[in-house]
């Protein structure tokens, strides 16, 4: 069987590595069978997807919605190889699943509005499927309505004119989408438990996602939650295509 691949742009070795075992664990994928490169460290190798049953993207520090002046050397340079990796993944419609950072890569790419208007703080927060997302195979098993994690800068106001809404929260219009048949981006974080979640909270207390001084009050409000559901998205999405 075709393994799949993480392109991951975290460039701390704690968040990266951490992102990696979530995955695998919500995936049920083996390492063999879930290949991961490290985008920030260096540019993009060639790459086969005829050799990947699909791909995956993390979340990250990058915003795609910031102006290009505020975007360092590496971001943008993650950005131009991802969008070139984008051009052939879409025209294939190569299953692709898109991890917050998802949002905003495929979003920008297929004619999205990705900006700061419904950014949320980190929480756990009440997503509610679409008709069309409860009929969608990814989200087969889901319930109508569900808790998840969310932390995030930015999101997408404005839809691209081919996707399809799958999923909302209040303070987000757009949890989910998919373009095409294969393609989709999450706003939510499916590969994340609580205690996978707190280690992000320290990882990033500089990076302006809350002030460092609430970080214990924060864990305090995150520590109740009961997120159970959205892993299932991957395990799906794996079920699917591998």
């Amino acid at each position: 069987m075709r393994p799949f691949l993480l392109l991951s742009s975290r460039a701390e070795d704690l968040a990266a590595d951490g992102e990696y075992e979530s995955f695998l664990r919500f995936t049920g994928l083996v390492p063999g069978r879930l290949r991961r490169i490290r985008m920030e460290a260096g540019p993009l190798p060639g790459i086969d997807l005829d050799d990947y049953a699909g791909v995956f993207v993390g979340g990250g520090p990058f915003n795609s919605s910031d102006p290009l002046s505020g975007k360092s050397v590496v971001q943008q340079r993650v950005e131009r190889e991802l969008s070139a990796l984008l051009d052939e993944i879409v025209a294939r419609d190569l299953p692709f699943f898109g991890a917050c950072y998802g949002v905003g890569t495929l979003g920008v790419h297929q004619g999205g509005v990705i900006d700061r208007t419904y950014a949320e703080p980190i929480s756990a927060v009440r997503v509610r499927l679409t008709e069309a997302g409860r009929a969608d195979p990814v989200l087969a098993g889901m319930p109508a309505e569900f808790d998840a994690f969310v932390g995030h800068k930015e999101a997408c106001r404005v839809l691209p004119p081919n996707a399809v809404l799958l999923a909302s929260s209040a303070a987000c219009p757009v949890q989910v989408f998919r373009v095409k048949e294969n393609l989709y981006a999450t706003q939510f974080h499916p590969e994340l438990d609580l205690e996978a979640l707190i280690t992000r909270v320290d990882v990033y207390q500089h990076a302006g996602y809350y002030p460092p001084a609430e970080r214990d009050a924060l864990v305090a409000r995150l520590a109740p939650a009961v997120v159970t559901e959205p892993g299932r998205m991957l395990a799906n999405f794996v079920a699917r295509y591998g």
